[in-house]
């Protein structure tokens, strides 16, 4: 609910577009720190085969922790369940304007939407995109030569 965006919307676009036919399943929660037993919840009582947590934090300092902490429960969330949770934070610092963080927000969370959906498909899916540094939210980085 923090979040000033829905990323929830572009998330469900991303799945739309692949025409892989795949449910979808959403859980609304107030803030990050939230995100790890929901996603635990979709995964145990949803019968859901992975989840992608989108939050956008704050840029206090109290934000960056809540972040941190709700990072290290959605690896454990990983861990307990043995199925990927894709964490997917936009923070709120990282462009200088609504413009920038709008393009950031969407170009993250339907690109690791994809993602997502090609690790369906199963562990070697991504093979051919290692090392590239390929970027989600922002310009790619670039393959080192």
């Amino acid at each position: 609910m923090f979040a000033r965006a829905d990323m929830a919307v572009i998330a469900e676009k991303a799945v739309h577009d692949s025409e892989e036919g795949i449910r979808t399943e959403r859980y609304t929660v107030p803030g990050v720190k939230d995100l790890p037993i929901a996603c635990l919840k979709l995964i145990e009582e949803h019968d859901c085969d992975i989840a992608i947590a989108l939050g956008m934090p704050g840029p206090e300092p109290i934000d960056k922790t809540c972040s941190h902490e709700a990072s290290q429960g959605l690896i454990q969330a990983q861990l307990m369940s043995r199925k990927h949770v894709l964490e997917v934070f936009v923070h709120l610092d990282e462009a200088d304007n609504d413009k920038e963080l709008e393009k950031v927000v969407h170009d993250r969370v339907y690109k690791h939407t994809m993602n997502a959906i090609a690790l369906l498909k199963g562990k070697d899916y991504l093979r051919k995109k290692a090392g590239k540094g390929i970027r989600q939210g922002h310009a790619d980085a670039g393959q080192i030569r």
